[in-house]
């Protein structure tokens, strides 16, 4: 475990929690890890919805499939980031979504009850996981309240603009890479990749943007 700390140490949810304190912490949370190849499912629709993820390399997406098998993207999460937790905490029976990597990964895999619920050892570490978990659940729900407002978006046009000035906004910088391609970009915004891609171009065309694969300027 002691070569992931320069990781966990980062990460949201043991902010405030010493190097020190960190094996007795996993330990006490009988965190595992797992590793999974690019394209692999880590959770699929229907499993138990009892486990926290976190990434310790590479890069997972949250992806939620229709009735038709049509694949929307929810959310990513990449080094250091949690994933599953609002699901976990919800107290849902099964995933609702599939949870794939989208390169090679490790993931380190915690039971959410073991976060929130005081051992019997009563270690103090405890409170300290309860209140970075409610700060990261809070963020998440901010984040989903943007995504909502993107959805709402009545045109192409109008959420790729949306988007683009929020990574913008986001990176300080009117220079800045998106973490999709074309297609993944599509599942985000909801919208058909053949149609975004011409949107983008008369927007380039425009002289609204400048692009190259998944970088962006907004001019």
């Amino acid at each position: 475990m002691k070569k992931y700390f320069d990781v966990l140490k980062f990460v949201p949810l043991f902010k405030g929690i010493e190097e020190n304190e960190l094996s007795s912490l996993l330990q006490c949370l009988s965190a595992k890890i797992a590793t999974f190849n690019s394209g692999e499912t880590i959770f699929k629709e229907g499993d138990s919805a009892k486990f926290v993820g976190i990434v310790l390399s590479g890069e997972v997406q949250i992806l939620k499939d229709d009735f038709y098998g049509n694949r929307n993207i929810v959310a990513s999460a990449d080094q250091g980031h949690l994933f599953a937790e609002s699901f976990a905490c919800a107290d849902v029976n099964v995933l609702p979504i599939n949870v794939i990597a989208k390169e090679d990964c490790e993931i380190m895999l915690i039971d959410y009850n073991r976060i929130i619920t005081t051992c019997p050892n009563s270690c103090l570490f405890h409170s300290k996981l309860i209140f970075n978990m409610m700060k990261i659940l809070a963020t998440k729900n901010v984040a989903l309240n943007q995504k909502i407002e993107l959805a709402s978006k009545r045109t192409t046009r109008e959420k790729l603009i949306t988007y683009l000035s929020t990574e913008a906004k986001k990176a300080g910088n009117n220079s800045f890479t998106i973490p999709f391609n074309r297609q993944e970009l599509a599942d985000f915004l909801f919208v058909d990749r053949s149609a975004m891609s011409s949107e983008l171009c008369k927007l380039r065309d425009e002289e609204i943007i400048e692009f190259s694969k998944n970088k962006f300027k907004l001019l």
